[in-house]
């Protein structure tokens, strides 16, 4: 029991960002923008995020106030950094794989060139502690209060909520139902007074906030607060591309797509606490591997089922029918 309860205590910091970044995805490419600039989207909120906290730090302001600060920087970095791929994909209808490859290219090269310019070292470190040892009230609840209250960090709460406020825009309001229809038929959503263009600027906007704030509770939860330049978000933008996709551009399975990835991870990383593991003599990198091979693994097997948005990828020209 205890074993289980310390690999879900370390699995959901690590599945927010996931979860996050998937949703922002899932909200562009529903629009009919593929966004394959998620990687950099994180890095780039993540390092104001970081950022933020390092100016802030030496204030009596409670950590968590910060934490929520610097959120709010990274969503704006976040969404600032979208929109150079919305004004390519949606205004210049310039081709959306590769300009997202060139968005991931820049921001790793941008923060070491700032970084060591100005301290002359590969990133951001930060010495605020987000960790919250107990949640008051809630922490001594038999089983789920150690699961869930204790040993955790705010960005899990708040990533759920995120969650369902999605959830809620995506299926129950008149923004869901017409960023679906943009993705899926632009023309016949045009043909109703749908702006298009507008609906996928609004998608994309949207991955840009929620990729920058994945990227900064990456930071948080898995990196203590602080992002390198070199390692970046260890390629954590790529996989919430495949939890996307594995998810079904649907939220709910988005979110059982991150929690199974993350727990992939968190596994790979505390074989020590596994006997069965503990008595393999196999060298730990290759279990570090496991959440890369089993996203390669499970795409193979659900690629053929899978139903990307029709009009994805595909630059709307109002001109042609």
């Amino acid at each position: 029991m205890d074993t289980l309860i310390y690999l879900i205590q370390n699995m959901l910091p690590v599945a927010i960002p996931l979860l996050l970044v998937a949703l922002g995805g899932m909200f562009s490419e529903r629009s009919g923008v593929i966004n394959i600039g998620l990687e950099g989207i994180m890095l780039f909120g993540a390092f104001f995020g970081c950022m933020t906290v390092l100016l802030i730090q030496d204030s009596r302001i409670n950590a968590q106030i910060i934490l929520l600060i610097a959120m709010l920087v990274s969503a704006l970095a976040g969404l600032l950094y979208s929109m150079l791929l919305s004004f390519a994909a949606v205004n210049m209808k310039a081709d959306q794989t590769i300009t997202g490859t060139a968005m991931n290219m820049l921001v790793p090269a941008t923060i070491l060139l700032f970084a060591k310019m100005n301290y002359n070292s590969d990133g951001i470190t930060t010495s605020v502690a987000f960790y919250i040892q107990k949640v008051p009230g809630l922490s001594n609840i038999p089983i789920i209060g150690e699961m869930f209250f204790q040993k955790t960090y705010l960005t899990v709460y708040i990533g759920f909520l995120i969650l369902i406020i999605s959830a809620i825009v995506f299926y129950m309001t008149k923004f869901g139902l017409r960023l679906r229809a943009c993705g899926e038929h632009p023309h016949a959503a045009d043909s109703v007074g749908i702006n298009v263009y507008r609906m996928r600027h609004s998608g994309v906007a949207l991955s840009g906030i929620l990729g920058g704030i994945g990227g900064f509770f990456y930071s948080v939860g898995v990196m203590d607060g602080n992002i390198n330049g070199h390692t970046g978000v260890a390629g954590f933008g790529f996989l919430a591309l495949a939890v996307m996709i594995f998810g079904q551009w649907k939220p709910w399975k988005i979110m059982f797509a991150a929690l199974f990835f993350a727990f992939l991870r968190t596994l790979a990383y505390s074989t020590s606490l596994i006997p069965m593991f503990n008595k393999m003599d196999i060298n730990q990198t290759y279990f570090k591997m496991m959440p890369y091979v089993a996203t390669m693994v499970v795409l193979v097997f659900t690629s053929k089922k899978s139903r990307a948005p029709k009009a994805e990828g595909i630059p709307y020209d109002k001109s042609t029918r």
